[in-house]
């Protein structure tokens, strides 16, 4: 793609998110084709947008988070500091597509994990981060059927990235068995959805390598202080305007998120 065609994509979706407008798709004259593209067009979309990343999301970590949007391979997008709210916040459901939220594990980095000449094994990129939040996400798209919108324009529009709700963070969490680890969600205090931490990638200190090895190849690498949210733990469960969600980890705490 040429730089106007990047900018031009980059500009139409941030306008898309800011306003709450839906594509069909991008213009053909501005479409991405690859992965390369659409994350291009990611990176100029956040250095544009004026906003402070506060770290990283990874979409597609399980199989149902896979076939929620249509893709077979994870995707990495940026957590925008606008967009990241405290435990118990509420959002207004109405102008959301997919309305749905994820429980999921979030480490915050301690120290940086640079491009190097080969790939970061997870016991690395564990060591490198100093704590691990219990959290909810809140995706979204911003095309109309975001389950056709393939790899390359996912990836332009930030992984389908949007609210993220983080957490209470965890102590003595180097001791977990991630894989094992319960979760349930529960809506307006009935079950709506279970699953365990080996839904992600097998194990969220995979996805953690995954991302780590991601930014490497395609970026500056992990930052000390970022957060990186590792994806779904359970089936995305739906939610609409009145519902209060809570995502309970087994032994471990609770998030809460509210809509309106």
């Amino acid at each position: 793609m040429e730089e106007g065609a990047i900018v031009e994509a980059a500009e139409m979706l941030w306008r898309a998110r800011r306003e709450g407008r839906l594509l069909t798709a991008l213009p053909e004259s501005c479409r991405p084709r690859s992965l390369a593209e659409g994350y291009a067009v990611q990176d100029t979309m956040a250095a544009r947008s004026g906003q402070a990343v506060i770290g990283w999301k990874i979409a597609a970590t399980s199989e149902a988070g896979q076939r929620h949007i249509g893709v077979s391979e994870p995707l990495a997008g940026r957590l925008f500091a606008d967009f990241v709210l405290a435990d118990g916040a509420e959002i207004a459901a109405r102008p959301l597509l997919m309305r749905v939220i994820e429980a999921e594990f979030a480490f915050r980095m301690g120290r940086d994990l640079p491009p190097r000449g080969k790939p970061y094994e997870a016991a690395e990129a564990v060591a490198a981060a100093d704590g691990l939040h219990l959290a909810i996400e809140v995706p979204d798209a911003r095309f109309e059927r975001f389950a056709e919108a393939g790899p390359p324009q996912i990836a332009a529009d930030d992984a389908f990235a949007a609210w993220f709700v983080l957490g209470p963070a965890l102590g003595d969490w180097r001791r977990l068995d991630l894989p094992r680890q319960e979760v349930r969600v529960t809506r307006n205090g009935s079950p709506a959805g279970e699953g365990r931490g080996a839904n992600v990638l097998g194990d969220p200190r995979l996805a953690l390598a995954w991302i780590a090895n991601e930014r490497a190849a395609r970026g500056a690498g992990l930052k000390a202080g970022e957060i990186v949210t590792t994806g779904t733990c359970l089936t995305p469960v739906p939610i609409g305007p009145g519902d209060r969600m809570v995502a309970t980890f087994a032994g471990l705490g609770e998030v809460r998120v509210a809509f309106t």
